[in-house]
């Protein structure tokens, strides 16, 4: 694992192309797999109007996002089976350590299915965690997505650029709450889940960290 960072025209946007190699994101995908993600992914809903998402998602880890008629938040255990969230994968754990730069680990691995062709992401920010000190942290696996970056507001000018499957995408520091999102999928660009798809896995750090010594 591991590659250069290139720069994207955002102070504190950062992204590793092919950070995980073929081999890995097999690895990865069938780690995914085992722990039920395919099996169990449900379609969120949008607070208050109930309107249902594109894509469908799943969490792995001590905490889980949830969306649906009763607003946004993380929940420690599934609201459709009532149980944990599966344990995050070791794989996801390193790839955290190596490029976080945050002493405290991830808590959500949110995993976002885009399996329908029309799956698209509105640009959105990140603001549900209490530790906003801490970078959001992005792979993805299969087709190509072509994701697009905005200013602090939803109308502000934006710029757009292809992530791979493999590719390891930070926003952190200055660009932590920057709204941004997926404009859509590039259908066939990647043979790497059957059926094609792709498969975004977002980890972030909800909590502050303990300051107790």
């Amino acid at each position: 694992m591991g590659t250069a960072p290139l720069a994207t025209g955002f102070e504190g946007v950062t992204l590793y192309p092919g950070y995980l190699d073929g081999a890995a994101q097999a690895d990865l995908l069938a780690e995914l797999a085992q722990a039920g993600v395919f099996a169990q992914a449900y379609r969120p809903t949008m607070p208050r109007t109930g309107k249902p998402w594109s894509i469908t998602q799943f969490n792995l880890g001590p905490l889980g996002w949830v969306s649906d008629i009763s607003g946004y938040r993380y929940e420690a255990q599934n609201p459709h089976s009532g149980t944990p969230w599966p344990a995050m994968p070791d794989m996801m754990r390193r790839l955290w350590d190596e490029l976080s730069d945050f002493p405290a680990p991830a808590e959500c691995c949110l995993v976002n299915l885009y399996t329908d062709p029309k799956a698209r992401m509105g640009l959105h920010q990140d603001r549900d965690e209490a530790a906003l000190e801490a970078p959001v942290l992005s792979l993805s696996l299969g087709d190509t997505c072509v994701f697009r970056v905005g200013g602090f507001a939803r109308g502000d000018k934006s710029s757009s650029f292809r992530l791979a499957s493999g590719d390891v995408l930070l926003l952190g520091g200055a660009s932590r709450l920057r709204f941004h999102g997926v404009d859509r999928v590039i259908a066939g660009s990647s043979q790497l889940i059957r059926g094609g798809g792709r498969l975004n896995l977002t980890l972030r750090r909800v909590t502050k960290p303990d300051a107790t010594p």
